[in-house]
This record gives structure tokens, sequence and C-alpha cells, in this order.
């Protein structure tokens, strides 16, 4: 079965060099904190940086592991406020299903997105469907809730998971 523009566009092909992803997303969080005025420390930055480099999601420990020299590991609390600082500034998001951090795809103020999860090569893909943010926000209203940030996640298998798994 051939992927679908709209797959290929949200989950990358397994040859995908990532690279060029993660250029952007520090080049476009370098931009927004010299915009807001905050600091993106090289702790900060190599925290995104850490990130940023799969579309995998990372945990806290595993970022430790990635940051450790030969002066051992940093403290988790260097690890914990880079990431509070991340999420602040809406760089990255934790998903609570994996307890761990993705990049954020499109890092604009008060976006309601949806994660698709592939629970087969732990590929994570951002995306936002407007119909999908209406009808979470129309359902809320109607229950009398105010909605101050909607994150959906969803797993299941990508393309290239479902199809080796039915080869």
């Amino acid at each position: 079965m051939a992927r679908s523009q709209a797959a290929i566009e949200l989950f990358p092909a397994p040859d995908h060099d990532h690279q060029s992803c993660a250029d952007s997303i520090l080049a476009e969080a370098e931009r927004i904190c010299a915009a807001r005025r905050v600091r993106l420390t090289p702790k900060r930055r190599q925290v995104l940086e850490i990130i940023a480099k799969s579309h995998a999601a990372a945990g806290a420990y595993e970022i430790l592991e990635e940051m450790a020299g030969p002066k051992g590991r940093p403290a988790p609390v260097i690890v914990y406020r880079a990431l509070e600082f991340l999420m602040t500034h809406g760089l990255v998001h934790r998903l609570a299903s994996l307890n761990a951090f993705i990049a954020c795809a499109n890092p604009q103020p008060e976006h309601g997105a949806q994660f698709l999860i592939c629970r087969g090569c732990r590929t994570v893909t951002e995306f936002s469907n407007p119909a999908m943010g209406t009808a979470i926000r129309a359902g809320a209203r109607e229950a009398g809730f105010s909605v101050e940030a909607s994150m959906v996640e969803i797993s299941g298998l990508c393309a290239a998971c479902a199809q080796a798994q039915n080869e």
C-alpha cells in the first residue's frame, strides 16, 4: 500500500534525514527567545537539541544520559528546569501518556495540538486539526467548561509500521 501525501507529511520516511528538522526547530527557538527577550542558555539549547534530534519522544532521564560528559551526568534539576522553560515558551510539549517530551512543530501561542504516537517505531507527530479543536471547545462549552489548553494524544500505528505488521 502506498503512503498517502498526508501520511508522508505527518510521518517521515524511515530513512528521513532529521537534521534539517532539528536545525529548523533550533532556529525557531532562538528567534522566539530573542523576540521575547528570554535566554536560550547553552543548557536549555542542549536539552532542546536532544529532544529535537528525533521524531520520538524523549524522557527526562534519556535526556540526562545524552547530556553526560567526562564529568558524568548533570543534576536532574538542570534538565527539569530547562524542560520547564521550554514548555513555558511553547518549544516542547510533555506527552503524559509517555511521560516524555517532544519538540513543538508549531511554537505559536495558544494552539491546540493533537499527537499521533506510533506504538511500533515510537515516532510522534504533532498536527493541528481545527475541526477537532472546535469540537473540543464546543463540547466543553456545553458542559460549562472554559478550555485553557487542549492536547490530545492518540496512539496506534503509523503507515509504515502497520504495513510491516501486515506483511
